[in-house]
């Protein structure tokens, strides 16, 4: 292929040390047919060899693939894009506006969201073929709750919010116990991983199923999933992980407990108090059916409003979620309070300020950094991804 060399041509590109300035030659092909041929097999209408030599001649963006993946870093590490902006300003000394910081967070997330759908959906139609081998002595744990995301877009009933819904997995051995001061026993989970989804169940439980076969699911013995007692959670976890034991969050049904009563005693706390322990206490000593009856009692008793929980039906669905002492016995989680913990850090901190709204492809891409960053994979499946993914060529 015969090119012509148009002359030099100035160029920059942003990098993580500041701007870089270049004067590159431009080849272009002579002949109209060379010029077709250079177009279907590069996608490009000339040659730049400097740009080839740097492996800069792809990038989407004028700054090189460590600049993107810091853009990106503060972008979902800031409360704004604009405050991203002002970071990226004192980290590098550059200005990046933060439209450019919004696009490249965007481009950066869909890539990483990307290659979770193809696991995913690789791991869910393989399901069948999955050969467990149990042999891990301990716990898997998963964790699921929703959380609604205020978008730019209105459904058939004209709300504009949607349900952000987080899974966590973790294990028995991720977990650091210590006693403090006070001579009290501490758990600290030092390992676990999230997986962030808007959208319906069904696209939700092939990210959950993912992330935990990557935990060990399939390995460890035993398999807990906590929830909040949602009608989604239960069956979407009957149907993934039927081998699992299914725990009602004991802060959720206590809370329940409480509101239900403070309903039927008017927020008398002489009376409500004392019927709320007396029945929490019943479910930790694994008197559920003592428990129910009383709550039955209190319905028939008492006029409850309607806005208020279904507490009788609550506890129905889910008594078989509800053997705490069985549960305590055994050593197991009965608190959620880390996918709660995990609720506000990787989704309220950063998509839920005021005035906020989203659109939805933009809040997804941006979610699945956040539960890269905190769930300690960002080098791994952010920096590396992004170092050695193959972008398609520039027209220039």
């Amino acid at each position: 292929m015969i090119l012509e060399n148009e002359g030099k041509n100035d160029s920059r590109i942003l990098t993580t040390k500041g701007m870089l300035y270049m004067k590159r030659t431009i080849l272009r092909p002579y002949e109209k047919e060379e010029k077709e041929k250079l177009m279907i097999e590069e996608s490009a209408k000339c040659v730049v060899p400097l740009d080839s030599i740097l492996g800069i001649n792809d990038l989407p963006f004028k700054m090189t693939r460590q600049m993107m993946c810091s853009v990106a870093y503060w972008a979902q590490n800031q409360s704004s894009f604009k405050a991203a902006e002002t970071a990226i300003k004192q980290m590098h000394g550059v200005g990046v506006v933060s439209e450019t910081v919004r696009k490249v967070t965007e481009y950066v997330g869909g890539i990483v969201f990307e290659k979770d759908t193809v696991e995913a959906n690789f791991l869910m139609e393989n399901m069948s073929k999955m050969e467990f081998q149990w042999d891990i002595e301990g716990v898997l744990y998963v964790q699921m709750d929703g959380a609604a995301v205020n978008t730019r877009i209105k459904d058939d009933k004209g709300s504009t919010w949607r349900e952000n819904k987080l899974g966590m997995v973790f294990s028995s051995d991720d977990i650091q116990t210590s006693i403090n001061s006070k001579g009290e026993k501490m758990n600290r989970i030092m390992k676990k991983e999230y997986t962030s989804y808007i959208g319906s169940v069904n696209e939700f439980k092939k990210y959950v199923y993912a992330i935990a076969v990557r935990a060990g699911y399939g390995r460890y013995k035993t398999t807990v999933i906590l929830g909040d007692g949602a009608k989604w959670i239960r069956n979407m976890c009957a149907e993934i992980f039927p081998d699992a034991i299914q725990i009602l969050d004991l802060f959720h049904l206590c809370e329940n407990v409480y509101d239900y009563a403070k309903a039927a005693f008017k927020n008398d706390s002489t009376k409500y108090k004392p019927w709320s322990e007396s029945v929490i206490d019943k479910f930790k000593a694994g008197k559920k059916e003592e428990a129910l009856e009383q709550i039955e009692n209190l319905t028939k008793k008492y006029k409850i409003p309607k806005q208020t929980v279904k507490l009788p039906e609550y506890v129905s669905n889910n008594m078989d979620r509800i053997d705490y002492d069985k549960y305590v016995e055994n050593g197991y989680y009965i608190g959620s309070g880390a996918i709660e913990s995990g609720n506000k850090v990787i989704f309220q901190k950063r998509m839920k300020l005021a005035g906020m709204r989203w659109n939805k492809e933009t809040a997804q891409r941006l979610l699945s950094l956040r539960a890269k960053f905190e769930s300690g994979l960002w080098t791994k499946c952010v920096v590396d991804e992004i170092m050695t993914h193959q972008f398609q060529p520039k027209s220039i």
